[in-house]
């Protein structure tokens, strides 16, 4: 029986899961060390509890963690991109099926390895996870403005780009296309967000971001370093883009899909380039006007 107040977790251990026998069954790898959850209320996967409530994540995920929060990857690809990044881990939440693709990469890990049959994550996510992998990792204090522009001659600057989905395609743009770094605005999302972090396939984990405390004031710092800043406006009066050659430093500026750039923003801007489309075309979406311009940009640089 046990104590008062102290409540089992699921059906009784397995030989492997008991105290003191934290071994692995046979057709997993002994140093991975997984701890069985049958509860979705067990309080140790709580990180992972109800992933479809923004709201609620916001406020856990702001608040937890040594470093004064915590975010969420999702898949293992995204896994293995976390694992290889200076983030520290503090958890992972796999179904069996997951546990076996990851399990070579975990021996050295730390962190508690959780495993649940898909019914179980799936409760405990608050959503059908078909990816089957979550982990927990403690965020980072953000460096300098200075500390990311140091070493790259090439960034990607956003204002208001508060849709997380192409904020993350913008971090995986930017590292496919060699932007050392990227400048949020003080209104763009979170990068670390659970979705940004997934769709940039776990490279916003390595591409350094600093968030500017001063707008538009922090063009005028970019500048000041060295970089000439380039403000993607779908504008008929823009310059073509194609007309940008190889400069010592450029810092890409990207406003939010709809209202784009502010009249602040685009003033503080060194010049104003489109990319050139078909009649009818306007604009295009962030992400990808991004990927088009990083990619003439990387082929001036060569």
């Amino acid at each position: 029986m046990l104590p008062a107040g102290m409540r089992r977790y699921g059906p009784p251990r397995r030989e492997w899961e008991a105290p003191g026998n934290r071994g692995a069954p046979t057709d997993t790898p002994a140093v991975v060390n997984p701890i069985a959850v049958h509860d979705p209320a067990d309080p140790r996967v709580a990180d992972f509890l109800a992933l479809n409530d923004p709201d609620l994540r916001r406020l856990r995920e702001q608040t937890g963690g040594t470093s004064g929060g915590f975010f969420i990857a999702e898949g293992a690809p995204v896994i293995r991109q976390l694992l290889r990044s200076a983030y520290r881990v503090r958890a992972l939440f796999l179904t069996p099926r997951r546990l076996d693709a990851l399990a070579g990469e975990l021996g050295g890990i730390e962190a508690p390895v959780y495993v649940g049959q898909p019914e179980v994550v799936n409760a405990v996510s608050g959503f059908h996870l078909h990816r089957g992998a979550l982990a927990s990792a403690d965020r980072a204090p953000l460096p300098t403005l200075a500390a990311v522009l140091a070493g790259t001659d090439r960034v990607v600057v956003t204002e208001s780009v508060n849709d997380h989905e192409n904020l993350g395609a913008l971090f995986r743009n930017a590292a496919a296309f060699g932007a050392g770094a990227v400048v949020l605005d003080p209104t763009s999302a979170d990068p670390l967000y659970r979705r940004s972090v997934r769709v940039s396939m776990g490279h916003v984990l390595r591409v350094p971001f600093a968030r500017a405390t001063a707008w538009p004031a922090a063009l005028g710092e970019l500048r000041a370093a060295g970089f000439e800043v380039l403000a993607l406006t779908p504008s008929p009066h823009a310059e073509d883009l194609w007309t940008v050659g190889a400069s010592a430093r450029h810092a890409l500026l990207l406003g939010a899909e709809g209202p784009g750039l502010s009249p602040g923003a685009l003033a503080a801007a060194d010049r104003r380039v489109r990319i050139p489309m078909a009649p009818g075309v306007d604009s295009l979406n962030v992400a990808t006007a991004a990927a088009i311009a990083l990619h003439h940009l990387s082929r001036a640089r060569r």
